[in-house]
C-alpha cells in the first residue's frame, strides 16, 4: 500500500515518497486554457494549498514529478516560468502591521530565491510591483502569481471589526498590484475559504475569474465517489461504502458530490468513524453569531438562499449564511430559476457536519449540576422507547442554563431558542430528523425517526403556564398520516416551554 497523504501540501513529496494521488492535473490544462485571472472558495482542508502547489510545480516545469498524470502529455514543459507563491496560511496575523512585515518578509524571500537585485522598502506595493517586474525582465518570461489563504489574515481577526478594517486595507493595497501588472504576468490565482466582495478586497480587479460555483471546476478539490474506489481500492476492503459515504460524502458545488479529503484520509489511517474534520475548527465565531442574531437552528436543513448570499461576503455586514455556505457547514443541495434569478437550496452537507455542528451549538449553552452529555441520553431514550426518560432529559437539560446565561446573551425575546435547542439536542445525538417536515395541509415541526418508529414532534412557547394545545394541533392536522404505513410505530409528542419559567411547562404523548 502507498502512503497515506496526510498534512502533506507538497506536491513534490507526495508524487516522490509514493504517497496516494488523485490525479487533479486536468484542472491545471483547463485554467490556463480558459484565462489568466482566477478565485477558487473552498473549505478548510479541502486540498487547496496541495492544488496551488501544484500549478506552481507546472509552471516551474518540474516535469518529472507529472510522470504517468494526465499533464505529462498536454503541457508545453519547453517553457518555465518565475513563480511568486504566497501564503497566508501559516500563523495568525495580530494587526495590520503585522500583516505588512508578514508579507514583506514573503517578498524577500522571493528576492533571495531568484537572486535579485533590488531597492530596499518597506512598501508592501512598491516591492510586490518591482518582484513581478525584476521577474520578469530577468527570465524573459511572465510571471506567475499564487496566493493561498488570501483571506486568513482577516478571518484570523473577524470579531474585531476595527482591526479587520484596517487588515482589508493593507490587503487591498497589495492585491492592487495584480492590476497594474498585468502586461508582465502570465497567471494568477488565488484561494480561501471566503469569497469577501471584490470592491472590498480586489479594489479594481474586475478581470478576477470566480470559479467557486463553476460546475466546470466543481471536483477540483475533494475526491469524487468514483476517484476514491479507484485510487483506494486497496484501501476499501471490508469498509461499508454506504456508511462512508452517508459520513462524509455531500459537497456540492453543482457538479459531482465530493468528500473532504481531510476525513478519508484520517478515516484510511484510524479505521473508525469520527468528525475528523469537523474537530479541527470548532466555528465558536459563528455559533456566537447564532445566538446574536437569534437564528432559528432548524432552517439549516432546507435555507434558501440568493446569488448574493453565495457569492459574496461584506466585511461591513456578516451574514451567518455566507459564512456557513463559504466554510462547508452548508453546501448546495438543489438549484430552481425564478424569472432570470438562480435561488439555491442549502442543506448539511453529511452526518459529520450535520451532527457535529449542533452539538457545537449546544456545547456553547452554559450549563450548571448536568453530569451526563444529554444527547446520548436523548438517543437511549428513543432507543430503548422510553419517552418517560425523554421528557426528564429534556426538563433537567433547560433546567441546568443559569439565569444569568440568558441575561448575557439577551435570549428573552428568542422565542425560537427553545425550538433550536431541541432540534440541536435529536440531531446532534446522531439521530434521523426532519426538521420543517412538510405534510399536505401543514409542516411538522420535527420528525425523529428510529429504525421503523417514527416521532412527531410539535413545538410551543407559552408566556406562563401551560395551555395544551401542542398535542391537539398534531392530532388535529393529521400530522401522522404521512408516516403511516412507511413506520410500524407512530408516536406524537407535543411540548410546550415557559417564556416566564424558561423550561417545559408541558409534555405530552400518544402513540398512534
Amino acid at each position: 500500500m502507498k502512503k497515506l497523504p496526510i498534512g502533506i501540501q507538497s506536491f513534490k513529496s507526495i508524487r516522490e515518497d509514493n504517497y496516494y494521488y488523485v490525479d487533479k492535473t486536468p484542472f491545471v490544462k483547463k485554467l490556463v486554457d480558459n484565462g489568466k485571472y482566477f478565485f477558487l472558495s473552498r473549505p478548510r482542508r479541502f486540498g487547496k494549498s496541495l492544488f496551488v502547489d501544484t500549478l506552481k510545480q507546472a509552471f516551474l516545469g518540474n516535469k518529472q514529478l507529472f510522470e504517468g498524470l494526465y499533464l505529462e502529455k498536454n503541457w508545453d514543459w519547453s517553457v518555465k516560468y518565475p513563480v511568486i507563491h504566497i501564503d497566508f496560511g501559516g500563523g495568525v496575523v495580530k494587526d495590520s502591521q503585522d500583516l505588512k512585515e508578514w508579507i514583506i518578509r514573503q517578498l524577500k524571500h522571493h528576492k533571495l530565491i531568484y537572486n535579485l537585485e533590488m531597492e530596499e522598502t518597506n512598501n508592501i506595493r512598491f516591492m510586490f510591483n518591482d518582484l513581478i517586474f525584476n521577474l520578469y525582465n530577468t527570465y524573459k518570461n511572465p510571471v506567475v502569481v499564487l496566493v493561498d489563504e488570501y483571506d486568513k489574515p482577516i478571518l484570523d481577526k473577524i470579531e474585531d471589526q476595527q482591526k479587520v478594517i484596517e487588515i482589508r486595507e493593507v490587503l487591498k493595497d497589495f492585491y492592487s498590484v495584480l492590476k497594474t501588472a498585468e502586461p508582465y504576468l502570465k497567471f494568477v490565482f488565488l484561494t480561501g475559504v471566503s469569497r469577501f466582495s471584490k470592491v472590498s478586497i480586489f479594489s479594481g480587479l474586475n478581470q478576477l475569474q470566480d470559479i467557486t460555483i463553476s460546475p466546470n471546476f466543481a471536483t477540483i478539490c475533494g475526491y469524487t465517489q468514483s476517484e476514491l474506489e479507484t485510487i483506494f481500492a486497496d484501501r476499501l476492503e471490508g469498509i461499508d461504502l454506504e456508511k462512508l459515504k452517508y459520513w462524509y460524502n455531500g459537497y456540492n458545488w453543482l457538479g459531482d458530490k465530493v468528500y473532504n479529503p481531510f476525513d478519508i484520509l484520517l478515516f484510511f489511517s484510524e479505521k473508525i468513524f469520527r468528525p475528523f474534520w469537523f474537530e479541527t475548527g470548532t466555528p465558536t465565531f459563528l455559533v456566537k453569531l447564532f445566538y446574536k442574531n437569534k437564528y432559528y437552528l432548524p432552517n439549516l436543513e432546507n435555507l434558501e438562499a440568493d446569488e448574493g448570499i453565495i457569492s459574496n461576503l461584506d466585511i461591513d455586514n456578516v451574514k451567518v449564511e455566507n459564512i456557513l455556505f463559504q466554510s462547508g457547514y452548508l453546501t448546495i443541495k438543489d438549484t430552481y430559476t425564478l424569472g432570470d434569478e438562480i435561488y439555491y437550496l442549502l442543506s448539511y452537507p453529511n452526518f459529520e457536519v450535520r451532527t457535529s455542528f449542533n452539538k457545537a451549538f449546544l456545547n456553547y449553552i452554559d450549563r450548571v449540576g448536568l453530569s451526563y452529555r444529554p444527547e446520548s441520553q436523548i438517543y437511549r431514550s428513543l432507543a430503548e422507547n422510553n419517552l418517560d426518560k425523554l421528557k426528564e432529559t429534556l426538563y433537567s437539560f433547560f433546567a441546568s442554563i443559569p439565569n444569568d446565561w440568558y441575561r448575557r446573551n439577551d435570549l428573552d425575546s428568542y422565542e425560537g431558542f427553545y425550538a433550536s435547542v431541541v432540534y440541536a439536542l435529536f440531531t446532534g445525538s446522531g439521530l434521523n430528523t426532519k426538521a420543517e417536515d412538510t405534510t399536505n395541509i401543514g409542516k411538522i415541526d420535527l420528525t425523529v425517526f428510529y429504525q421503523d418508529r417514527a416521532y412527531i414532534i410539535e413545538f410551543k412557547v407559552v408566556d406562563k403556564e401551560a395551555e395544551n394545545k401542542a398535542l391537539s394541533q398534531i392530532k388535529e392536522k393529521k400530522y401522522y398520516e404521512k408516516y403511516v404505513g412507511s413506520c410500524r410505530e407512530i408516536y406524537l409528542i407535543g411540548i410546550e416551554f415557559s417564556k416566564e419559567k424558561r423550561n417545559i411547562v408541558y409534555f405530552e404523548c400518544e402513540k398512534v
